[in-house]
């Protein structure tokens, strides 16, 4: 991990559409989510992910994600791979998230890196990410 820098910035979420994948009435509910972003800061891209979420009874969950990012890092355009997870309590979303190994393409290829994003439910999310090239 040489050469260490730490991005950030801010997610606009441009579409946000849920689908119910399993439901039941006594157990929560799992559904697909695909979202279209924006991102902002250290990185401008636009992103497409698809979530599943467990969704509980009381308005919480958990979700998983894999992310393409297409545009630029520190100049560096091409594309990525961000695998996501995190949890929704309240109004707050929180998670942490990688760069998918060997996901890099373009200027991007070699791509490494970590770290995390948290948003209030309907605002822009705040992220980090510390990356390095192999």
């Amino acid at each position: 991990m040489s050469d260490q820098r730490k991005a950030q910035g801010t997610i606009e979420v441009k579409t946000y559409t849920p689908v119910p994948y399993d439901e039941r009435p006594d157990a929560p509910s799992v559904v697909e989510i695909n979202v279209a972003e924006e991102f902002s800061g250290d990185i401008t891209a636009t992103g497409a992910v698809r979530f599943l979420q467990a969704l509980r009874q009381d308005g919480s969950a958990s979700f998983c994600g894999i992310e393409r990012v297409d545009g630029a890092v520190a100049g560096r355009t091409g594309s990525f791979l961000l695998q996501d997870v995190g949890t929704v309590e309240g109004n707050a979303v929180k998670g942490t998230w990688f760069v998918v190994p060997g996901s890099g393409n373009g200027e991007l290829a070699g791509l490494r890196g970590e770290g995390t994003f948290e948003a209030q439910l309907g605002q822009n999310a705040h992220w980090t990410l510390t990356y390095w090239f192999e």
